[in-house]
């Protein structure tokens, strides 16, 4: 998977090949292909691979307060090098799919439905534990991922602008606390 990164990043998606991957991994193409079938297997493989990047799940979260739980999940607590490499990953992501658009549907297939499907069993869950009120758990997780990484990302001429550091973290936490508390007075 980090070699196939690797070239990614450097290559792009069109001018990465299987047999570079091939080479860089010491391995036969021959292995490879049992492995992935072909290079839109390894794209979405390596999509999963790193979708952790974006959200710790699944993950055991149940000691802890919601707001702690959710902050966790978002990776709230990363360094600057962490969240430069998950722009550098969204960068690849998402540019790769606008000049190969085949690549979107492996995207939102592998990372963003596979990424709400995780978060909305956490809150499945957390209903269960009688921790939380969510009547559509999968579609409140959509709902909080958008809130959350929605307006992270944003597309500028040929590149992906993402906010990181501090100015990130008070984000996702005002986003947790809206998700959890809404904006009504009491």
């Amino acid at each position: 998977m980090a070699q196939a990164y690797a070239l990614f990043r450097e290559a792009g998606y069109g001018g990465a090949t299987t047999e570079a991957v091939a080479a860089r991994c010491r391995i036969s193409k021959r292995t490879l292909y049992r492995l992935f079938p072909g290079k839109s297997a390894l794209f979405a493989a390596v999509i999963s691979a790193h979708r952790q990047r974006m959200l710790d799940l699944p993950g055991d979260y149940d000691d802890l307060p919601l707001a702690a739980a959710l902050d966790r999940i978002f990776r709230n607590d990363i360094d600057e090098a962490e969240d430069l490499e998950r722009l550098t990953f969204l960068r690849l992501i998402m540019l790769e799919a606008v000049r190969h658009p085949e690549l979107d549907e492996i995207a939102i297939a592998h990372g963003r439905d596979a990424s709400v499907a995780l978060l909305g069993d956490w809150l499945a869950h957390q209903h269960r534990l009688g921790r939380i009120d969510v009547q559509h758990p999968q579609d409140d997780a959509r709902i909080l991922m958008d809130m959350v990484f929605g307006p992270m990302v944003l597309h500028r001429g040929d590149d992906v602008v993402w906010a990181i550091g501090e100015p990130r973290r008070n984000h996702v936490k005002r986003c947790i606390h809206i998700f959890i508390n809404g904006v009504a007075r009491r």
